[in-house]
């Protein structure tokens, strides 16, 4: 690609009829695209993506209401668009489909039984809702598993091989894939099927492209026995497909190359997608194996910048009626998310009705006017009611406002039949009494066909009685059991089961407060078992003014003895991490896909409290806003992404400028000293507990008034964190952010048609990515500046494409590491200069004026280390000193003066521009 020189080859396609199809022609070249993503200029929230574009109508096809147009019934509201640009590099691009892949034969080179070493290199997200294949000669269809390479959808890695081509003759091992890696990398498994010691060994490793180095993550997986591999007849294939053991698809991403070696560490394939033409389907690669694009597999260098839908279509013409066009505004998925107001039903009412073994249902969260107990299950009739007072108490989490009793209030549901073969069943609620009634109250019933047609569960402050009347009322069951003060004055659920064995029925009554303590008690009686037919309020007055005020609800009955229906959704599924929690919603909807990018790969994002009722997408920003992390949209697929907290950490550049260099920093490049991000008295509360408040009492943006800092700036945030331990540490990063002494650079300005050569860097960048701008005028402070990405907007024109990143500091996301070479160090508490030194002087005197010294020559393997004073970063060799400590520096570059009492801090590994060497 000469671009500016040649114009840039644009792709707008649209689909229609299930199929892609190429519209660029027919967009207006006067009228470039636009493309909004993220956080815009200062916003604090992120939008949903954006782009706009004209079409040329003057054929009348982008009328979606025109019968003569060949796309009539074909486009309309919310019709897909996407809109891609050409890089320089090719690649192997895949959908996640099963049809979309590239294979080579199976030839007598692929077929190794031996040691094993499967190499990829990718660009893709590396969590998901699905396990992705990268790799692998594993055909299930005739049982022709031979090995298989795997990203799981907590991003590991995974190795499979079966011994005898079946699934039950297969293995499978994992590691997690560090955190902080490059999006696009290589990964690489290598299986040694005999250790010499009896044993088989499994190596992971991964490696910034597959030239290497490899750098092994975690250790060897070593496993008792030898093993071997099937050879089969099984094409070679990446992104294969696999349904048993463990389900996936095919990778959705680029793949750029891929190797196998076999035991001898001879190199048996090797595609690489990076060095075929655009369109290319077929070529043969390094070992002469011929490789074979399939299905909507594609080499290509087109990378997309938006995927979206168009809301709205609007033809327009001039007076004339010659000059007709169309202009659209496609959005993200975000915007149809977030135009529903209907908030998702609770927790307990999603989970139940989709349960196994679920008979009947009555989730009792009815308006204030109702009359009876709606049921969401087919043929499950309402619950009849009367006297219940609905919509009254809403303090399970897990659930919406449930009703109250007031006497003579009664109930009853009837069940539908059990499917055949069932041997038990099950019955569930929960209820709330702040107040134990002085004796014995009847507080539910349940009727049956059995020996047994109808249970009467009682309690008292200190005594709980389950008894069993049969079709003469006569008592089969009559069974006290000894309670505490537990089951009042917070929800309680109670689980009532039988089921029959041999000539006699056990039963079990189980209570738990959810998320709690449990107890429980299990009994038999000679009989049958019969079937649950309902639920049912005691015989005759119904429940007694004791009871009134109780809470009661989500009534289920089921034809398992054991179900699993409320295990989760009971607690709002609290505790579970941000990201389990979006990933779950989010797979509990449909057509609202989700991948995420985790920093940690183990999922160790913030616990979060109750899910409770509320519309997708605030309960999606809710997790987010806990975690910290961010929630976007794909680029490259109608989906969202999230990004969570720890993938902004000590990051490596994405993109790196040189404003010295004609055109890669276009102008203005404005930096902002201002206080628009300024917090320094934070207050975090968790959402129903405490809260935690921290305030920066030192520092220059501390609270203290001017000079000493800048007076105080505080704000306060509800966030739905699971415990209240989390905000204090929650409130102490929040501070960190509001308080870093660094300049602002909110935008960043590239003119690609003026750097070309930054193209490809500029198209793998994204939101939350690092951009570093070195070589700054001599004007502004020393070293590079590096800045986060939370946004962009980009124009594109046939000769012009112009990017501004919408940016913040990056410096408060270098963090340290445990037991980390670089980052494993701490700061001293207060440090400054004790005399004033010029630009020529090679020796510093420096003060700890407060926290532990610096560390000296008897640490010698602590250094070098870094430093900055008055912006300057320095290396240091060594210290010496006791009280006051010295430092000796070598000047290579005339930058600047300080003055004594300038502080010190420790820099987290920049380069310097001087030596400091010990005197």
């Amino acid at each position: 690609m000469a671009f500016p020189q040649d114009p840039l080859e644009t792709d707008v396609s649209v689909l229609i009829d299930g199929q892609w199809e190429e519209v660029a022609a027919e967009v207006y070249t006067r009228s470039p695209i636009s493309i909004e993503r993220g956080r815009a200029n200062e916003a604090a929230v992120v939008n949903p993506s954006k782009a706009t574009l004209t079409f040329d109508n003057r054929s009348g096809d982008w009328s979606p209401r025109n019968p003569r147009s060949p796309r009539y019934g074909k486009i309309g509201r919310n019709t897909p668009l996407r809109i891609a640009v050409p890089g320089t590099r090719t690649f192997l691009a895949l959908t996640g489909d099963p049809a979309d892949y590239a294979s080579t034969p199976d030839t007598a080179a692929l077929d190794i039984v031996g040691d094993l070493d499967l190499r990829v290199e990718f660009t893709a997200t590396r969590n998901g809702p699905a396990t992705q294949n990268l790799l692998g000669k594993w055909t299930e269809t005739g049982d022709q598993r031979s090995y298989l390479l795997q990203l799981s959808t907590t991003g590991q890695l995974r190795l499979r091989w079966s011994s005898d081509g079946t699934s039950a003759g297969a293995k499978s091992y994992t590691l997690p894939i560090p955190g902080g890696l490059p999006r696009r990398l290589a990964v690489r498994a290598a299986l040694d099927v005999n250790d010499g010691a009896g044993g088989h060994i499994v190596r992971m490793y991964w490696a910034p492209s597959l030239a290497g180095p490899w750098t092994q993550f975690a250790g060897n997986i070593s496993i008792v026995g030898t093993t071997s591999v099937y050879s089969g007849t099984a094409p070679l294939i990446v992104a294969p497909t696999s349904s048993t053991v463990t389900p996936a698809i095919s990778l959705n991403g680029r793949v750029h190359g891929a190797e196998v070696y076999n035991s001898a560490g001879t190199l048996v394939a090797s595609p690489d997608f990076t060095a075929q033409s655009v369109g290319t389907t077929s070529f043969a690669d390094n070992t002469g194996k011929t490789w074979t694009v399939n299905g909507g597999a594609e080499i290509t260098n087109r990378r997309f910048r938006l995927h979206g839908e168009v809301p709205s279509w609007s033809p327009r013409w001039d007076v004339s009626g010659k000059d007709i066009e169309t202009p659209v505004e496609v959005a993200g998925i975000m915007r149809r998310l977030e135009q529903g107001d209907k908030a998702l039903d609770s927790a307990l009412r999603r989970s139940v009705p989709t349960s196994e073994g679920i008979l009947a249902y009555w989730p009792m969260e009815e308006s204030a006017g109702a009359t009876q107990a709606y049921s969401p299950m087919a043929r499950v009739k309402p619950m009849k009611v009367t006297g219940m007072q609905f919509a009254q108490v809403d303090t399970l989490p897990s659930s919406s406002s449930l009703p109250t009793l007031k006497a003579p209030s009664s109930l009853l549901g009837t069940s539908p039949s059990p499917p055949a073969g069932s041997t038990g069943w099950c019955v569930t609620w929960l209820y709330r009494l702040d107040q134990a009634p002085a004796v014995e109250r009847t507080y539910m019933g349940i009727t049956g066909s059995g020996t047994v047609r109808r249970w009467a569960f009682t309690f008292a402050a200190s005594i709980s009685r389950i008894v069993g009347y049969d079709s003469e009322t006569n008592e089969v069951v009559n069974q006290a059991v000894a309670t505490s003060s537990d089951l009042f004055n917070q929800w309680v659920q109670v689980t009532f089961r039988a089921r029959q064995s041999g000539g006699n029925v056990e039963w079990r009554i189980d209570w738990q407060d959810p998320g709690g303590d449990a107890g429980g008690f299990s009994a038999t009686y000679t009989g049958t078992i019969g079937r649950c037919t309902g639920v049912t309020s005691p015989a005759g007055a119904g429940f007694h003014a004791d009871l009134d005020g109780m809470a009661l609800g989500h009534i289920g009955i089921f034809s398992l003895y054991q179900p699993s229906a409320y295990v989760g959704a009971v607690t709002g599924y609290a505790p579970e991490t941000a990201l389990s929690r979006m990933s779950r919603l989010t797979s509990e909807e449909t057509n609202v896909p989700l991948s995420w990018v985790d920093g940690s790969n183990d999922q160790d994002s913030e616990w979060m409290g109750p899910q409770r009722p509320g519309k997708l997408m605030d309960l999606l920003q809710e997790a987010a806003d806990a975690d910290g992390g961010v929630l976007y949209e794909q680029r490259d697929a109608l989906a969202l992404i999230y990004r969570d907290r720890g993938t902004f950490y000590n990051q490596t550049p994405g993109l790196v400028l040189n404003y010295a260099a004609d055109g890669e920093v276009a102008p203005p490049l404005e930096p902002l000293d201002d206080d628009k991000d300024v917090r320094n008295d934070r207050t975090v509360s968790r959402l129903g507990g405490s809260s935690a408040r921290v305030v920066v009492e030192s520092g220059p943006l501390s609270v203290q008034a001017p000079p000493l800092g800048v007076g105080t700036y505080d704000d306060s945030v509800t966030l739905n964190v699971f415990s209240d331990g989390q905000t204090e540490r929650i409130a102490n990063w929040r501070a960190h952010l509001g308080t870093w002494d660094e300049a602002r650079y909110p935008t960043v300005h590239v003119n690609l048609a003026a750097a070309p050569h930054l193209i490809d860097q500029v198209l793998d960048c994204d939101i939350g990515d690092l951009i570093r701008i070195n070589n700054l005028p001599p004007w502004m402070p020393p070293g590079p500046v590096d800045l986060l990405i939370q946004g962009y907007s980009e124009v594109i024109d046939q000769y012009a494409w112009d990017i501004t990143f919408n940016c913040v500091p990056a410096g408060p996301w270098e963090v340290g590491v445990r037991d980390d070479a670089d980052r494993g160090r701490r700061d001293t508490a207060g440090s400054e200069l004790a005399a004033a030194v010029d630009e020529d002087d090679t020796t510093l005197s420096v003060a700890t004026t407060l926290g532990p010294r610096w560390v000296d020559a008897s640490v010698a393997y602590e250094f070098p280390l870094d430093v900055i004073v008055g912006g300057e970063v320095m290396t240091v060799s060594s210290v010496t000193g006791l009280v006051q400590d010295t430092f000796a520096r070598t000047v290579t570059s005339g930058w600047g003066t300080a003055t004594s009492g300038q502080a010190w801090t420790t820099s987290g590994g920049a380069s310097a521009d001087y030596s400091v060497q010990g005197a």
